[in-house]
């Protein structure tokens, strides 16, 4: 008999963005499944930062993607983890501005002299979160979501769940369900991964404090280099590869940032191309820049985000990319 062809092995990266990344990153993954027939819940590993890490935790507890996109819609879900679970995506994040925060100095200290002494190695983005002010928003909310799908105490169905935070005083990547990071809640990962510098409280885990991934990277996506996958697709909410013209000065600062992170996603994907794997990255394109506007956190635009992702996701994939999807396999 003919061998068998070895299956591929797939990782799924999702980036942060907030709570509109989010929103775009349903659509983007709908798109995934309805043009290249990929269910979200059967790659063989799926990393998640930030706002990436609530989708990568839901989908890890088996949510399918039909139902994050109904749920986004504030349909009943009547099947599967989420039924009769209620979220107002408005404001379990406390709203689109931050809590004053605590203004009683620098957010870390540690991580201020951590930064003197391997500031060359750590990311700007990292150095920077070491001077913002203490934030004084709560994600406990997103903690009860987590529990609700997966008790607390316990990991992630999902056997490579990899949830990316950052120790808030080291000032290296953690990357907690790997084997080399502490033994955590997933809620307490998935809540640390979310802690943005200055407006979340950090999250403190058997005595080390940790933020958000975001502030290391947007994506994270080298953390497969080494992982012997065929393919990682990256969905990352915060890398566009054509931008739109905004008026607001919130806007195109938020658009010079986004050009940062587009530059580091894409030395993570060199890292991993140089390791053989086929790599695919879906971020938002004009159209989408422009339902987002500048405040990643403003859920009054989030059901156009979404509805505009459905669209323009697919369009993408199915024309093999228009500046919003770079095939770098």
């Amino acid at each position: 008999m003919p061998d068998r062809p070895a299956a591929i092995r797939r990782g799924l990266v999702l980036g942060g963005g907030g709570v509109l990344g989010s929103a775009w990153a349903v659509g983007a993954l709908q798109a995934i499944k309805d043009v290249q027939g990929l269910d979200p819940r059967d790659f063989d590993v799926i990393v998640g930062t930030s706002a990436g890490s609530v989708l990568g935790a839901l989908i890890g507890a088996g949510v399918s993607i039909d139902a994050l996109r109904d749920h986004q819609r504030g349909e009943q879900i009547t099947e599967g983890p989420l039924a009769g679970y209620l979220w107002d995506y408005e404001t379990a994040t406390g709203g689109r501005r931050p809590n004053l925060p605590r203004l009683r100095g620098p957010g870390s200290v540690r991580l201020m002299a951590s930064s003197l002494r391997h500031g060359l190695k750590m990311p700007p983005t990292a150095v920077l979160s070491a001077f913002l002010p203490v934030g004084n928003g709560s994600l406990e909310r997103v903690g009860h979501l987590i529990d609700a799908l997966t008790p607390y105490g316990e990991w992630s169905p999902h056997p490579s769940l990899w949830i990316v935070g950052m120790d808030y005083e080291a000032g290296h990547r953690v990357v907690f369900g790997r084997d080399d990071a502490p033994t955590v809640a997933l809620s307490d990962a998935v809540m640390a991964s979310c802690a943005i510098p200055g407006w979340f409280e950090p999250v403190t885990i058997e005595g080390r404090t940790y933020i958000d991934g975001g502030a290391w990277s947007a994506t994270s996506a080298d953390v497969l280099a080494a992982q012997g996958l065929d393919e990682v697709i990256v969905v990352a909410p915060m890398v566009s590869f054509e931008n739109d013209e905004p008026d607001s000065l919130l806007s195109r600062l938020e658009r010079r940032w986004r050009g940062s992170v587009t530059r580091r996603c894409l030395a993570e994907v060199d890292e991993l191309e140089a390791a053989g794997v086929q790599v695919t990255v879906l971020g938002p394109g004009r159209e989408d820049l422009e339902a987002m506007g500048g405040n990643i956190m403003d859920g009054r635009r989030r059901l156009q985000v979404l509805e505009t992702s459905l669209r323009t996701s697919r369009s993408a994939l199915e024309q093999g990319g228009s500046g919003r999807l770079a095939d770098t396999g």
